[in-house]
C-alpha cells in the first residue's frame, strides 16, 4: 500500500548558527558555523513521507523572490507536487533561525511571512487534491482558519486528518471536531490542555482532555523516551531508539511525516507505523540540519533490519 499524502504548511529558509553553548540574556557570542538550508515543519514533513515512499503533495505559500524558487525546488528535488504552491506578491518567503548548542539542542525562531498570509480561499483550490488523498497533514505555522477549511473539505471526502498543533496556540473552535489524530509534544499537549505531562497515568488524563475537545486518537512525543498513543481502543508507549543526537532540528516533523507514510486511513495500524517513525526520526537526530537530516525509507530499513 502506498499512501498518497498532501500537506499544508509552511515554507522555510532554515539558517543555521553552530554554537558552543546557548547564550545568556545580554550575551554576545560567536557562532562557530553557518548553514543556509530549506525547511520549515511543512516542508520537513512532506520531504519525509516522500522520502518514505509516500506519493506526497504540498498546499502552501512563498513569496516572490530568490527563496521561494529555493523552497519550491527543494520539494521538487524528492518529486513532491507543487503544483498547489501560491506566490505571495507582498510578503516574503518564511524564514527560521536556529541556535544549535554542542549537546545537539536548538532554539529556534521563526518568521511567518509568506506561510501566514494563506487565505481560507485558497484551499477550494486545491479540494480535488485534498479528495484524492488519503492523509492530509496540517501544523499551526500557517493560519488555523486555513486549516479548518481544509480539514472540512478532507472530511467530506473521508480523508484522514492529522494536526500537529506546532507551535502551540489556542486552538479555534471546530477544528478539532474535523481531526482525526492530534500529535503534539509534550510540552504542546500541556499548553493545549492545562495539564501536566509526567507519566503513562498524566498522558492518559491528556488523552481524556483532548477527547472532550473533540478528537479521539492521541499522539504526545516525548523526546528521547518515545511516543505515547491513544485510540477509543487502545493506548500504550513506544520507546525511542537509544542513539547520541546531534541536532534534534527536524527530528518531530521527521516522526511525523514517516508515520504517514504507513499508517492506514482507519489509524488501525498505529503501533507499527510508530515504531517506523521511531526509527526514522532516530536517524534524524544523528545529522546536522532540516531536509538534509531526514532519512529515506531504504536507508531506515538498512539500519533496523
Amino acid at each position: 500500500m502506498t499512501n498518497k499524502v498532501v500537506v499544508l504548511g509552511s515554507l522555510n529558509v532554515d539558517t543555521t548558527l553552530l554554537i558552543n553553548q546557548m547564550p545568556k540574556p545580554g550575551e554576545t557570542i560567536s557562532a562557530i558555523s553557518k548553514t543556509n538550508s530549506a525547511g520549515g515543519k511543512g516542508a520537513n514533513q512532506a520531504v519525509a513521507a516522500a522520502r518514505s515512499g509516500a506519493v506526497t503533495s504540498f498546499i502552501g505559500q512563498v513569496g516572490d523572490d530568490s527563496n521561494g524558487q529555493f523552497m519550491i525546488d527543494a520539494l521538487k528535488n524528492d518529486d513532491i507536487n507543487t503544483d498547489h504552491v501560491a506566490v505571495d506578491h507582498e510578503n516574503g518567503t518564511g524564514s527560521a533561525v536556529i541556535l544549535l548548542d554542542s549537546d545537539g539542542q536548538n532554539s529556534i525562531m521563526v518568521y511567518g511571512g509568506a506561510n501566514q498570509a494563506i487565505q481560507p480561499a485558497t484551499i477550494s483550490d486545491s479540494e480535488a487534491l485534498i479528495a484524492n488523498a488519503d492523509i492530509l497533514i496540517a501544523q499551526f505555522e500557517t493560519p488555523q482558519a486555513v486549516t479548518y477549511e481544509a480539514f472540512k473539505l478532507a472530511k467530506k471526502h473521508n480523508v484522514t486528518t492529522i494536526l500537529n498543533p506546532a507551535p502551540a496556540s489556542k486552538i479555534i473552535d471546530g477544528l478539532l471536531e474535523v481531526t482525526d489524530l492530534v500529535v503534539p509534544n509534550e510540552t504542546e499537549s500541556t499548553t493545549l490542555t492545562g495539564l501536566e505531562v509526567d507519566d503513562i497515568e498524566t498522558m492518559n488524563t491528556n488523552a481524556e482532555k483532548f477527547a472532550e475537545m473533540g478528537v479521539h486518537h492521541l499522539i504526545i512525543t516525548v523526546g528521547a523516551r518515545g511516543a505515547y498513543y491513544h485510540t477509543p481502543d487502545d493506548s500504550g508507549f513506544v520507546p525511542a531508539f537509544k542513539v547520541k543526537a546531534k541536532d534534534t532540528t527536524a527530528a518531530g516533523d521527521t516522526f511525523i511525516g514517516a508515520f504517514s507514510s504507513k499508517v492506514k486511513k482507519d489509524l488501525s495500524n498505529m503501533q507499527d507505523a510508530l515504531v517506523y517513525a521511531q526509527q526514522a526520526s532516530s536517524i534524524t537526530v544523528r545529522r546536522l540540519g532540516a531536509l538534509p537530516s531526514i532519512p529515506t525509507e531504504k536507508e531506515i530499513k538498512e539500519e533496523y533490519k
